[in-house]
């Protein structure tokens, strides 16, 4: 083996935030398309933290392997008050013997994160000075359902 291709093999990430997305009544689009417009919710790493404005959501497309792609569109507030745009796309992979309970609202916070794969790749755009660094990072996340939403652990590839 190349020892160029060895050296540069390893990826590290390091904690950027977690996220909490408080999400509304998912609307059928049809054929299997839906919105899950996003509510509010909030966000809190070491070098940030605020609030997911209201507008955004996930319009989300479900294959008929019971898999969701996803394409999400998020605006956050900094807690000093700066506009980012987060958009990502995804994969939601659900076994079959966990997706009755993943279908239930009522239980789907309660299943083991490591009996699905929920991977997302978030993407940073921002004019505000003190967070511009976010225009140029690498990130990928790790989502999760919680009571009334959707949260994710976002990682950047350093």
């Amino acid at each position: 083996m190349d020892a160029r291709v060895t050296d540069i093999a390893g990826i590290d990430t390091r904690q950027l935030f977690d996220v909490v997305v408080d999400l509304a009544p998912p609307l059928n689009i049809g054929q299997g398309r839906v919105l899950f417009g996003a509510v509010g919710g909030s966000f809190e790493g070491p070098k940030l933290r605020g609030a997911v404005l209201p507008g955004g959501g996930d319009w989300a497309t479900f294959r008929q392997d019971g898999s969701m792609t996803l394409d999400v569109r998020l605006t956050l507030r900094t807690d000093d008050d700066a506009l980012v745009q987060m958009t990502y796309g995804g994969r939601w992979i659900i076994p079959e013997p966990v997706r009755d309970r993943m279908g239930n609202p009522a239980t789907r916070h309660l299943v083991d994160p490591g009996s699905y794969y929920f991977r997302t790749t978030p993407v940073f755009e921002t004019g505000a000075r003190n967070y511009r660094w976010l225009n140029d990072v690498v990130c990928v996340g790790s989502g999760y359902p919680v009571e009334g939403g959707i949260a994710y652990r976002v990682f950047e590839v350093v």
